[in-house]
């Protein structure tokens, strides 16, 4: 006779921490929204404002938003952090795309390669304390943002 034992987890109770990270694979606009609203949650547990909770949001949204319309998928991840005394919320928005040749110029308001107004990452610039880019043509880009909780 066969025998298999199969383990069943036990049910998640209130006291387990809650993950201080979230990743979210970008395909296309429900996976935009999903990243929006995790990144919500997560901001929220540190107290942020509503006001900076919706910059938060809008920024995982255009980050969100040039991978799909872009590289056509990749990956928003979230995470809780803190330096010191400060409290706040990293977004890395990765994908394997086509790249940007000339980042300096797609960080200037009003360019576009996708015919829209060309506010996405200049916009996401001025939305963050921190803002990172790292871009190869024909191997992806990596964007990286900080925002402290004031």
């Amino acid at each position: 006779m066969d025998s298999t034992f199969r383990a069943t987890p036990a049910p998640a109770t209130s006291q387990e921490p809650k993950p201080e990270e979230i990743s979210v694979a970008i395909l296309g606009d429900r996976d935009i929204v999903q990243a929006r609203q995790k990144g919500r949650e997560l901001a929220g547990r540190l107290g942020f404002s509503s006001t900076e909770i919706t910059l938060i949001a809008t920024t995982i949204s255009e980050l969100a938003r040039n991978i799909v319309l872009y590289a056509g998928r990749g990956e928003i991840m979230v995470k809780l952090t803190n330096h010191g005394e400060r409290q706040g919320v990293i977004v890395t928005a990765r994908d394997q795309g086509p790249g940007i040749p000339d980042i300096p110029r797609a960080l200037q308001a009003g360019f576009s390669t996708s015919k829209s107004l060309g506010l996405g990452l200049p916009g996401v610039k001025r939305l963050v304390d921190d803002f990172e880019i790292d871009s190869q043509v024909g191997q992806g880009t990596t964007v990286t943002v900080k925002k402290w909780k004031r």
